[in-house]
């Protein structure tokens, strides 16, 4: 376990270097906060309704948020794929129950902070504090407007396409049914994508 810690240790290291380079003093405070959470398959790590108490980084595997509506129809909110991180901040800054159920759909292995000592730890420590500026600024203010925009003036076949670049293999990883609704399409929808850009790029995998 302790190899396979600072494994998943170093891979965190450097997604956080993508953002801001941190120095080993502050790379060791937030990894002392850090354990290790095995999940398979289908299992839910925060449901629905419950307040959210943590931060979560996807070492291996995936994870989708999504809800539910009266009529049982499912949503997907988002897909967290391997080097992000997920959890429902809106719930854990407020200390209100979750809107979303957040569930592993591969086995998968995470590194498990608490949501108020990680907290405390970035106000606490400037380079941390740097660090998650720049990751809100890219994944919550850019990327954010990015897809809306791409919702608006996009084709459902471009922002499938853009998916599958961003995430090679997704399609064969994620179920259909939560990829149509990341794309805010039907699966039937999807389908038919699926069967034009095929056509279209024999070659392709899609």
């Amino acid at each position: 376990m302790m190899e396979e810690r600072q494994t998943v240790l170093a891979r965190l290291r450097s997604f956080i270097n993508n953002y801001y380079h941190l120095s080993d003093k502050a790379f060791q405070q937030l990894a002392d906060l850090a354990r290790i959470q095995e999940l398979v398959k289908n299992e839910i790590v925060l449901p629905i309704g419950q307040v959210s108490k943590h931060v979560y980084y996807i070492h291996k595997g995936a994870l989708i948020a999504f809800f539910t509506d009266e009529s049982g129809n499912t949503y997907n909110k988002n897909i967290f794929l391997e080097n992000r991180l997920a959890g429902s901040t809106v719930s854990a800054l407020l200390k209100e129950p979750s809107g979303f159920t957040l569930q592993a759909i591969e086995d998968t292995t995470l590194l498990v902070f608490d949501y108020e000592r990680y907290k405390e730890l970035i106000y606490a420590n400037d380079e941390l504090k740097n660090f998650y500026i720049a990751y809100l600024e890219k994944n919550w203010v850019i990327e954010k407007e990015q897809r809306e925009i791409s919702i608006v003036m996009e084709t459902a076949a471009v922002r499938y396409q853009k998916l599958l670049n961003e995430y090679p293999g997704i399609d064969t990883r994620i179920p259909l049914q939560h990829i149509a609704s990341n794309l805010g399409i039907t699966p039937t929808q999807l389908s038919r994508i699926r069967k034009a850009l095929k056509k279209k790029y024999p070659n392709q995998h899609m």
